[in-house]
């Protein structure tokens, strides 16, 4: 690897436009080398604002000399381009869901182990010190023992009917979209092996994929149990709370916080109840941050527990059926 680590970008869904390529333009320790966009409007948009290659395919990405890339494509399309970017040898940073299929989630990141490569989703949420904050809480004791995580996030129908989101076919649905979310909070906040007592998944006649639903986690070991609510066809919810014995918690915009937005956490016991103010945070830098990172060593590689939040996703959607 040379002195930066270069990046090659494959699509260019708003997120990478809006937050993950600014994030890696801003970190001197990368250089954008090249973007891949099938949408002829977004290429124009890209090369006016950019000091990179940009072409009409992924192909000719991959043929540059990079050492990662990142992969905001539709679901559908992320086990083909992660896969070839592990066969040239890449480090890859893939949007959620890692893959519509468990059993290739498995073996994508036996492949990233087998060649010491780092393959992490981009759940931007868990390093914003919004979270670190409620994990120092937690471990402080204040909450007591911990009985409950509740989390929500879901939002209204989206304007485009043609948005990837309502198909099938490109991995769509709000389980593996917003459902996602509160799966990997629960998983990060109590380890790896939450297991799925109940769940729903809800349909709507012009669409062939789950527009709303929730489901019942619960880790064995402590019997701590976590409810959790998605969709498509909701009003705005990003909530998180916390239950405990001794305490109770409740954020807002836990997945989404944007660098100006002040997060408000409150915290009530037998003895207080306080709204606290936390400091901004820029969780894509931090994301970015994080993944450069494991590339480096630095941090360890996340491949069990990207095979267990598609295990989650894959149980939560079996016991809908």
């Amino acid at each position: 690897m040379s002195n930066k680590l270069r990046i090659g970008v494959l699509g260019a869904a708003k997120i990478a436009r809006r937050s993950i390529i600014p994030a890696f333009i801003a970190d001197e320790r990368c250089k954008l080398v090249a973007i891949g966009s099938k949408s002829s409007y977004k290429s124009e948009e890209l090369n006016s604002d950019l000091n990179c290659r940009v072409f009409d395919n992924y192909e000719d990405v991959l043929k540059q000399n990079l050492d990662a890339v990142y992969i905001p494509l539709p679901n559908s399309e992320h086990s083909k381009w992660i896969n070839l970017s592990l066969e040239q040898n890449l480090h890859v940073l893939v949007e959620k869901s890692m893959a519509t299929d468990y059993n290739d989630v498995v073996l994508l990141n036996e492949r990233a182990d087998n060649k010491k490569l780092a393959l992490i989703e981009n759940f931007q949420f868990r390093f914003h010190s919004q979270l670190k904050y409620i994990v120092d809480l937690i471990s402080s004791g204040a909450l007591g023992d911990i009985r409950q995580l509740r989390s929500t996030f879901g939002f209204p129908p989206f304007d485009d009917l043609s948005n990837i989101r309502y198909f099938k076919e490109l991995g769509g649905g709000a389980l593996l979209d917003a459902g996602a979310y509160p799966v990997k909070l629960c998983q990060t906040l109590l380890g790896t092996g939450l297991r799925v007592k109940a769940s729903t998944l809800n349909y709507q006649e012009k669409f062939d994929v789950d527009i709303w639903g929730g489901a019942y986690l619960e880790q064995k070991s402590t019997g701590i149990n976590c409810q959790i609510g998605f969709g498509f066809d909701n009003s705005y919810q990003n909530t998180f709370e916390i239950w405990g014995s001794q305490g109770y918690l409740k954020t807002d915009r836990i997945f989404t916080a944007r660098s100006n937005h002040t997060p408000s956490v409150l915290v009530e016991s037998k003895k207080h109840s306080k709204t606290l103010e936390l400091p901004t945070d820029d969780h894509f830098s931090n994301m970015i941050n994080h993944f450069i990172n494991v590339v480096q060593g630095s941090a360890g590689p996340e491949y069990a527990q990207n095979i267990d939040q598609a295990r989650i996703l894959r149980d939560i959607k079996n016991a809908a059926n």
